[in-house]
């Protein structure tokens, strides 16, 4: 008698802690996701990001106990979409983001190994070089075509704009 009040105790509280545990990891997996850029001033923005971030992260290479890779994923979503940059700059984000991709190889076979041994031969300053370049590249793009777009011309919240919509 008293063992089934305890399985229907338990199962009434498995009821509702199944639903939460569904939400909370579909909530987290929702939120990794990354949407997709739309115009090109939302995936040269992007591009800048990752080249901002992997700057900060090559400046604390030499400090770091463990290497981090360096950021990839708005190349990779958006390598395929950049023809309205100009040809210099398309062929330096190109060249930027091969040497990143060496750079992550290197960081990836020292940490699978277990030694520091791979990245003897990477050359931070060379990797510097082409980042600051895109950087520039990309911020002088940013800055003359959101200016030629005019204001409230960027991502609108919910509302449309104001309060009110």
């Amino acid at each position: 008698m008293f063992e089934s009040c305890a399985f229907d105790a338990s199962a009434e509280q498995w009821s509702w802690l199944i639903p939460l545990i569904i939400v909370i990891v579909l909530t987290f997996v929702m939120r990794r996701h990354k949407p997709a850029e739309k115009t090109p001033q939302d995936i040269a923005a992007s591009l800048l990001t990752d080249v901002m971030a992997n700057q900060r992260t090559l400046e604390r290479f030499e400090s770091q106990g463990r290497p981090k890779k360096l950021k990839l994923g708005s190349w990779q979503r958006n390598s395929e979409k950049i023809g309205f940059l100009d040809q210099e700059l398309r062929d330096t984000l190109s060249e930027t983001f091969r040497q990143i991709e060496d750079f992550n190889l290197r960081v990836e076979s020292a940490k699978m190994y277990k030694s520091n041994s791979y990245l003897f031969g990477i050359n931070v300053e060379r990797l510097q070089k082409p980042l600051e370049k895109s950087r520039a590249g990309l911020e002088e793009w940013l800055k003359a075509n959101i200016e030629q777009a005019g204001p409230g011309a960027g991502r609108q919240g919910c509302l449309g704009g104001g309060f009110g919509g």
